[in-house]
């Protein structure tokens, strides 16, 4: 894992910590290895400092990102949910949009056999002469 690098501002390190603590969380809940995360979590798996990342988990739930679980540590709330999805998905939009010569999700193509064919006709190599 890349050595993370927060900015040094504190308004901008509170926007990075924020968006890197609910890509974690987003990704965790996927993976189905839990939804309720605390200090010494964010430590391992983002490197902060325990006692720092209880602060901006702490800023979380006041600004409605995330709610005090039951029996301690923190999960994620609807709009913390919301939020972690589109963090999680802007980081990996580079690995995840068509290559070159590869169609999008909302090709034609998508929507029925004749359009499949046409489409991959026009993708398909041309002879050089």
């Amino acid at each position: 894992m890349d050595e993370l690098h927060p900015p040094k501002s504190e308004a901008l390190r509170a926007l990075y910590w924020r968006s890197e603590i609910l890509q974690v969380m987003y990704w965790l809940r996927g993976e189905g290895l839990g939804e309720v995360v605390d200090a010494g979590l964010l430590e391992r798996f983002l490197g902060v400092e325990a006692e720092v990342g209880v602060g901006y988990l702490d800023q979380m739930v006041v600004d409605g990102y995330l709610d005090l679980a039951v029996g301690g540590g923190y999960v994620m709330s609807d709009s913390g949910l919301a939020e972690g999805k589109t963090e999680f998905a802007l980081s990996f939009a580079d690995l995840t949009r068509p290559t070159h010569g590869e169609c999008s999700a909302d090709c034609w193509c998508k929507n029925s056999v004749e359009e499949a064919i046409a489409c991959a006709a026009e993708r398909a190599p041309r002879p050089t002469a």
